[in-house]
């Protein structure tokens, strides 16, 4: 008894553990899910938004890689980004050059040559008299010069395409200023409603219109704008009225001299419209007997 008295007892107490949590794990696995998911659909938004060409680009670059890293370029369509136009602007689609600025900077230019010449009638002698007959405005084309008629003060003979001495003043002074800005020019001559004593028939206001034109382009080029510059010279007689209300109206015979925008010159050469050379002839062009004042 003594003996079983003195040995120890030993008590085992078994600890019951609860199963532990799993951490944040689940939440980096959903995390990277969602990346995976967000760079899925912004690829496919990417393909979806980019043109043929340049799927085309890409293809071929990932075709050979090598053969375009050695012969330069973009390797994805000539642009530098698979978003259309590239660059800053996503909504261009034509190409790396946005037109924006390009547009900005063309009305920027043709804004500043309006200022210099309508400084210019202030202030020279030659152009100040006639500042009432010289109208300018800037127009979706381009910048308008137009040259009126004044009731007294005619700038062609009577229906002759032969210029008085201060219309040819005034276009040598304005020949020289157009140099100025590199954008064509489109030159129309316009007459007033009244009629030839021999109608439509014969000689007519489309071709005292058209032959007044070309007197101008002659005068401009002599008066130093480069003959390079124009690219269309028509007679619109009196189609195009400046004052719709009064047709026989002396402002309604005039001559228009626009400088092309960009976007005007490549629309009249899309229609298939080219520089039109009116054949040289003396400026004094007589019109049939009887005809009025034009």
């Amino acid at each position: 008894m003594a003996e079983e008295e003195r040995r120890p007892i030993i008590i085992k107490r078994i600890k019951k553990k609860r199963a532990g949590h799993h951490g944040g794990a689940w939440k980096i696995a959903y995390a990277d899910f969602v990346t995976a998911m967000m760079a899925f659909f912004l690829l496919m938004w990417l393909i979806g938004s980019t043109d043929k060409g340049t799927l085309r680009g890409i293809e071929e670059y990932f075709k050979t890689p090598l053969k375009v890293a050695l012969a330069g370029g973009s390797g994805s369509g000539e642009r530098s980004s698979v978003i259309p136009g590239g660059g800053k602007d996503p909504s261009e689609k034509d190409g790396q050059l946005r037109k924006e600025p390009l547009e900005q900077s063309e009305t920027a230019r043709l804004k500043a040559l309006k200022s210099r010449i309508e400084t210019a009638i202030e202030t020279q002698p030659l152009l100040t008299p006639f500042k009432k007959q010289l109208l300018i405005d800037i127009t979706t084309e381009g910048l308008r010069i137009q040259i009126v008629d004044e009731k007294n003060r005619p700038m062609f003979a009577l229906s002759k395409a032969e210029l008085q001495p201060y219309t040819r003043s005034i276009l040598h002074e304005l020949g020289s200023m157009l140099n100025d800005v590199p954008n064509k020019i489109s030159l129309s001559g316009h007459t007033d409603a009244t009629p030839y004593a021999s109608g439509e028939k014969g000689y007519s206001n489309w071709e005292l219109s058209a032959d007044r034109a070309g007197a101008s382009r002659r005068a401009l080029v002599a008066g130093g704008m480069d003959e390079t510059k124009v690219l269309r010279v028509v007679g619109l007689s009196s189609a195009v009225l400046l004052d719709t209300q009064d047709p026989v109206n002396p402002i309604n015979r005039r001559i228009s001299i626009i400088l092309m925008t960009h976007k005007a010159e490549e629309a009249a050469l899309n229609e298939g419209k080219k520089v039109t050379l009116l054949k040289e002839e003396p400026e004094a062009r007589p019109g049939p007997a009887g005809a009025p004042t034009k």
